[in-house]
């Protein structure tokens, strides 16, 4: 009977071998007909009923009872474009909503005491716990212990300064490279790494070696692109050779597009291709850039030749959030400006063509090496899943047990996290630094990732351990709070997945009972 769950939960409603659900975060909203079809009607529905009926106790229980992405059925083209304006608003005014709060949380005590006493005395709506705490007052009817309204401010304020006092960071802002630090954008310290790496890849033949170490703690945005590409063995280490190369991968590429492309309409080839084209709008849906028409054909002809030359996996949900890191990072070479609202219609013809090949090219290379993430029954990611399980046993005892306690798996959690390689957990811009150290690691992509996993996962111990139901735990993990992470966010969670990598890498006995 077990057996049977764990079959059901692993492939429900997959029409595809080796096909999962989507799966979505807070950044990545879905945009499922059903839950916007009587929106309006289910919210005022839900303000006469208590928050929770019933606290759930297991999975199963929770997935019934809860109109989770798991169960978001069959896409309908049909279905989806007549609501797909609908929730695009409502994501966007959910953004806007998220964002304002985030910048009143940050503010500076004066300018809190001013906001504090502009707020209206009917307040009704509490949207997050903290905001829960300081409505607690007379001025707000469903008060639980009310207070003096000096007290509520006091406490206010109280709150507003313990918090620090960091740079509000927009949701897409910079994002091709942002420093949550608030650092000058170019530092002396800054100038001194860019010059070592051009100096890296102006030599005759570039020392590999060299500029993975370089690479490691971050790459300059303005050698970004040819460091991918030299790092992701798309480009050879020497440099004469580097030109005539690019000129034959492009040209190959674009042979696949004429030899194959036509047949995304053949009976054996729709299925593939129309599932792609209905995930490319899903495809980091608040940015602009990736709404744009030419951007999505752009994706739609990357992934399905990409899908029929691997016919031993195919294209699998999950692989379209894989190609944006490239595409941004190589458009950023021709782009001066922040490249989230660029029009890439502005463009020449010959620049999309050279962006679209290199962004197939690095993408196929990242996917050679963890290719069994996305075979029948996606065995590589059930295999990093337990030894993610194993690893956090030993590394912090408590976090585990509190997960056995309140039955929550970590395949519920993790398997998105190995699936979109934390994408769907960090803002755009914190992956592509993540992705510098990466390309910097032996099997960053297949192995390292497993410590970053560790290090991400005990980073919020303490939230964690504060949630006590399974819907709380479970909810918490799939809305994890990092739309203002930066660079520096990133270099400590790499510093502590790389001290975790140096004690357990090597000694597996390390995390066996």
């Amino acid at each position: 009977m077990a057996a049977e769950s764990s079959k059901q939960f692993w492939k429900r409603s997959a029409k595809l071998p080796g096909s999962i659900q989507p799966v979505y975060g807070a950044q990545h909203p879905p945009l499922d007909p059903r839950l916007s079809k009587n929106f309006i009607k289910e919210r005022s529905k839900g303000n006469s009923l208590p928050l929770k009926n019933k606290k759930a106790s297991s999975f199963h229980e929770f997935a019934r009872n809860t109109s989770d992405a798991w169960d978001i059925g069959d896409d309908e083209d049909e279905d989806f474009s007549s609501f797909q304006t609908l929730n695009s608003k409502v994501a966007k005014a959910t953004a806007a909503q998220v964002l304002e709060n985030h910048s009143k949380l940050r503010m500076k005590p004066e300018r809190a005491q001013s906001a504090l006493s502009e707020m209206p005395t009917n307040c009704k709506v509490i949207k997050s716990s903290s905001e829960a705490q300081l409505a607690r007052s007379p001025a707000c009817p469903n008060s639980l212990n009310p207070l003096p309204e000096d007290a509520c401010m006091r406490n206010a304020l109280h709150k507003q300064q313990s918090l620090p006092l960091r740079p509000i960071i927009p949701l897409v802002a910079r994002i091709s490279d942002q420093n949550a630090s608030g650092a000058p954008p170019m530092t002396v310290r800054e100038k001194t790494r860019l010059e070592k790496f051009r100096q890296l890849l102006s030599s005759h033949n570039t020392d590999l070696d060299e500029l993975r170490k370089c690479s490691w703690p971050g790459v300059p945005r303005e050698v970004r692109p040819v460091t991918w590409r030299l790092l992701s063995g798309y480009l050879p280490a020497n440099k004469e050779r580097r030109k005539l190369t690019l000129q034959r991968k492009r040209e190959e590429y674009f042979g696949f597009i004429e030899q194959y492309y036509d047949s995304r309409n053949e009976e054996h080839h729709q299925d593939t291709y129309r599932q792609i084209h209905i995930d490319i709008p899903r495809t980091n849906p608040l940015i602009p850039l990736f709404q744009q028409p030419l951007v999505q054909e752009i994706f739609e002809r990357i992934l399905f030749i990409w899908a029929i030359r691997h016919p031993a996996s195919g294209y699998v949900q999950g692989i379209n959030d894989l190609v944006t890191p490239f595409f941004v990072v190589f458009l950023s070479e021709h782009v001066e400006e922040d490249v989230e609202n660029f029009d890439v219609t502005t463009l020449s013809q010959d620049v999309l063509r050279s962006i679209e090949a290199d962004s197939f090219w690095c993408m196929s290379k990242l996917l050679d090496g963890i290719q069994d993430n996305y075979t029948f029954a996606q065995p590589g990611i059930q295999k990093k899943v337990k030894a993610l399980e194993e690893l956090v046993s030993r590394i912090d005892e408590q976090v585990h047990n509190h997960f056995r306690k309140y039955e929550v798996e970590y395949l519920q959690f993790a398997f998105r996290w190995m699936n979109n390689l934390l994408m769907r957990e960090l803002p755009l811009r914190c992956t592509i630094r993540l992705w510098d150290t990466y390309q910097s690691e032996p099997e960053g992509f297949s192995h390292f990732h497993l410590y970053v996993c560790a290090a991400f996962l005990i980073k919020w111990r303490k939230e964690i351990l504060d949630e006590e139901d399974f819907q709380g735990l479970l909810m918490l993990l799939q809305n994890l709070p990092t739309i203002h992470w930066g660079n520096e966010e990133i270099g400590l969670l790499l510093a502590e997945a790389y001290r975790l990598k140096y004690m357990f890498a090597d000694a597996p006995n390390h995390y066996r009972r």
